[in-house]
């Protein structure tokens, strides 16, 4: 039987839960499960409410995708400006397509809302395998300001690409080219043009290079890690056909290799060589192609491209056909 002070205790109880502002049950419901999350002690509960607390604030501890792109961009001021060019571009993209998604709190975005805003945003398996990358900077960048848990698109798995067909330049094609980068513009372009075919060097790489990175009598041109699109510095082979055309063409050392307004001189050049489409590293393909033609040596040729491991030569950079003896390879003497 309850006696008088237990009535007055009860009273006492419902009295403070109603001062709340909370319906009285529901009060009592969420100090019953605070009291069973402590195994029924008082001071045991009151600590997993501390907890709780503590780990709420963590949790709202959060901002928009929108700032998680400017913090993201920041934190990467110092990469290249091509670098910076394609994240920026791509973030834009998301949040231009994407309705609602700048504002979004990057806490609550899920996995699968992530995968589904790949798909939104972008076209092309290539296009949405890059996007996911530069996405899940974002959400590390985040993760890394404690503005989220986890990195969510780490659960997105990448797109598997079907590779199509690698087109080189026949012999025929190879020299019409550099015939006429001879002559067009009183060959200005012909170094250049010379150093992506006969040496696999990326189009990027050669806008950075000046001539004192060609080392004509050592054999070898300087790619230095600023300069590579991997960032890790290299040598690149002056095979005999390469060094006739250089000593031909040399220039000081502070001068650039490519002239300028390059990139539409070099538009030019390729529709005067009677190209009427021009395939983006056809040049470094055919390159590598008469490399291993040549050579017979997968290591040898992916330490002249730049690459981390020989497999992206042997599924997109090789040509199986056109090219099979030595002899046929543009890099023989």
């Amino acid at each position: 039987m309850k006696t008088k002070t237990d009535r007055k205790t009860e009273l006492a109880a419902v009295e403070v839960l109603r001062q709340t502002g909370v319906d009285v049950l529901e009060a009592a419901l969420v100090a019953k499960r605070a009291l069973e999350a402590g195994r029924g002690r008082v001071k045991r509960a009151m600590a997993c409410i501390a907890a709780g607390e503590e780990e709420l604030r963590r949790c709202e501890k959060t901002v928009t995708f929108a700032r998680a792109v400017e913090e993201a961009l920041e934190a990467r001021k110092d990469r290249r400006a091509r670098t910076l060019c394609d994240f920026r571009g791509i973030t834009k993209r998301f949040m231009r397509r994407c309705k609602g998604l700048a504002n979004r709190r990057v806490r609550s975005i899920s996995a699968e809302e992530c995968r589904d805003y790949i798909q939104e945003a972008f076209d092309t398996p290539r296009q949405r395998n890059k996007a996911r990358l530069i996405l899940s900077g974002v959400f590390t960048t985040a993760c890394k300001r404690g503005w989220c848990a986890e990195n969510p698109v780490r659960k997105v798995e990448p797109e598997r690409l079907e590779e199509k067909r690698i087109n080189i330049l026949s012999k025929a094609e190879i020299a019409k080219l550099m015939s006429t980068a001879e002559t067009f513009e009183g060959g200005v372009c012909l170094a250049a043009t010379a150093i992506m075919l006969y040496a696999g060097v990326r189009p990027n790489e050669v806008e950075r290079l000046r001539w004192s990175d060609v080392r004509i009598d050592d054999g070898v041109i300087c790619i230095a890690p600023h300069h590579s699109k991997t960032g890790g510095a290299r040598h690149v082979t002056i095979f005999p056909p390469l060094a006739r055309i250089l000593h031909r063409n040399r220039r000081p050392g502070n001068e650039r290799i490519c002239p300028p307004n390059w990139r539409h001189l070099r538009a030019r050049l390729h529709r005067e060589a009677g190209f009427r489409t021009w395939q983006s590293d056809v040049l470094r393909h055919t390159f590598a192609t008469h490399h291993l033609a040549t050579f017979r040596n997968y290591a040898e040729l992916q330490l002249e491209m730049g690459h981390r491991s020989a497999e992206l030569l042997r599924t997109r950079y090789i040509a199986m056909e056109g090219v099979y003896r030595r002899e046929d390879s543009l890099l023989a003497d």
